[in-house]
Parts: structure tokens; sequence; C-alpha cells
């Protein structure tokens, strides 16, 4: 019997997958469970809609990310903070700063996770920071450390 299922199940497959098991076993376990449907014309037609569906959110998605990415590109996030000789900050900037800087100053909400910061920064002026906005799309910030 050819079923669709609904959830990830152990040993059998992921969630959306066709997949053809044994009746007994789709009639007693599967189906009763609510871990998958009968494969049915109309059930595979809706399998198709939900998917073309997904696949148009996440193209959405994307767009909303390259959007994203060129707008950063423009701007410049000025952080001040306090340095000594040779333009060596006292402590460091790290990607919480950059993060609740965009929010205050420009409304771009972007998580501190996602600044990709592979040291914090320790001197002054002016450094690209990579932002990973979607798995595929990744933008660049441009930080530019002054002293107060």
């Amino acid at each position: 019997m050819k079923v669709i299922l609904k959830k990830d199940v152990k040993g059998q497959g992921k969630k959306g997958e066709v997949k053809n098991v044994s009746d007994g076993y789709a009639r007693n376990y599967l189906l009763k469970k609510g871990l998958a449907d009968e494969a049915t014309s109309g059930n595979l037609k809706a399998l198709e809609a939900q998917k073309e569906k997904q696949r148009q959110q996440e193209d959405e998605i994307k767009k909303e990310a390259e959007l994203l990415k060129n707008e950063l590109e423009d701007i410049t996030v000025e952080i001040k903070a306090k340095s000594g000789e040779a333009g060596r900050l006292f402590g460091s900037i790290t990607s919480k700063h950059i993060a609740d800087t965009l929010k205050n100053d420009y409304n771009y909400k972007i998580d501190k996770r996602k600044i990709e910061l592979d040291s914090p920064i320790r001197t002054l002026g002016y450094t690209n920071v990579p932002v990973k906005l979607h798995q595929d799309v990744t933008g660049t910030i441009n930080v530019h450390v002054t002293e107060t």
C-alpha cells in the first residue's frame, strides 16, 4: 500500500514522502496513529500543492534576504568606544554590540548569532563584518569604530 507520511517515521522516511509499505503496517500502525495518509490521487495532488506553496514561501524569504543584504551594504554602523594608545580599545566590540546598534539606530533586527564575527573588534577604524541572512545569502556590514 502506498502512503504519504504526515510526520517523520523512524525506519520509513521523512514527512511528505510517498512510501510503499505493507498493508497491515499501514492500516494497523501508520493510519491508526495519524502518521500517514493513503496515497490517493486527491491526496497526491494536495501534497504537490503544499510543496509548491512551501517553495514559493522559501523563494519569498530569500528575496527579502537579498533586499536586506542590499540595504545593509549601503549603511555604515558607527560604534563609539574608549581607546588607548595606537588605537587599541579598552575592551572590544562584539556581535552583540553590532546587533544592538543596528536595532537602536537603524531599526534592523538581526540576531547576533547571524553576525559572523570571527573575533571581537579591538581596534579603531573600519571593519567589514559578514552576516548570514539566509542559507544562500550572506551580506556585509561596514562597521566604523570611533573614539568617544
